[in-house]
């Protein structure tokens, strides 16, 4: 008897491409060997350049991404906010927003570049028509946390807190993960610079606090008096935090004196 061991070339394939575990197969099995491996996918052909692109951009490869997202079609809404976004990660703020707009004229309904414009003026520091695009994302997809939670940046650049925690509530009542995700790099970008860090982690632990959600305040709230919140009779005062001042670890917080490094 003769027998062959095959294995499995994963390095080029991905899992749902393999079709052969590493296995042995005997002399009699071999006709069924080769036609299996005849019509193993060839992944050359089976990754389009949109495919490659996305690879790229989780790899932080963003020239490449956006030569990848080139070879797209043309008349895509979709493959101009693609090259948006990856001019967009390389600081190409110009690139980015001429491909933004292009996506829009294709479709004028396409909420994520509309969106994705509104980051480039927040980019620009230029809040008030930040506010203008993510307030006309959210006609068309209402829906969207990660734009009420844009939205909601933009004011509090601008020092509108009422507004800003109003948008932050409303995007945890639409998913009360949104303020944890941190990949962005698909079709919609959500904004994390923020100047003043304390007042925005305040800010959210206010959000989370309205929203029952305990926990996360409380771990907003440290990270407010490590970033150096110095208004501590807040924590006494606001109402969003009457439900949680008998807890021991809010008790602990209003000692908490967090180290200086």
């Amino acid at each position: 008897m003769i027998t062959i061991t095959v294995f499995a070339l994963t390095a080029s394939l991905t899992p749902a491409q393999v079709a052969i575990p590493s296995q042995e197969f005997t002399h009699n099995q071999l006709p069924g060997l080769r036609e299996r491996i005849t019509h193993l996918p060839n992944p050359q052909k089976t990754l389009t350049p949109e495919m490659r692109g996305d690879i790229y951009m989780a790899r932080k490869m963003y020239y490449e991404a956006s030569e990848m997202y080139q070879q797209m079609p043309k008349d895509s809404a979709i493959t101009w906010n693609k090259i948006g976004i990856a001019f967009h990660q390389m600081h190409n703020f110009n690139g980015a927003k001429k491909a933004y707009e292009k996506s829009v004229k294709l479709n004028p309904r396409y909420p994520e570049a509309i969106n994705n414009l509104g980051t480039i003026h927040y980019a620009r520091q230029s809040y008030r028509n930040a506010i203008k695009y993510y307030r006309r994302a959210l006609k068309v997809n209402p829906q969207s946390a990660s734009i009420y939670s844009n939205l909601g940046t933009a004011y509090f650049a601008r020092k509108k807190f009422k507004d800003a925690l109003e948008s932050y509530q409303e995007a945890l009542r639409l998913d009360p993960e949104v303020f944890e995700h941190r990949n962005t790099n698909g079709v919609l970008l959500q904004e994390r610079s923020i100047q003043d860090r304390a007042k925005f982690y305040y800010y959210l632990a206010k959000s989370h606090a309205s929203a029952k959600n305990h926990e996360r305040a409380l771990q907003y709230l440290r990270k407010a008096l490590e970033e150096g919140f110095k208004d501590r009779n807040k924590l006494s005062e606001e109402p969003e935090f009457s439900f949680m001042r008998e807890m021991p670890e809010f008790q602990q917080l209003l000692q908490y004196q967090p180290i200086v490094l």
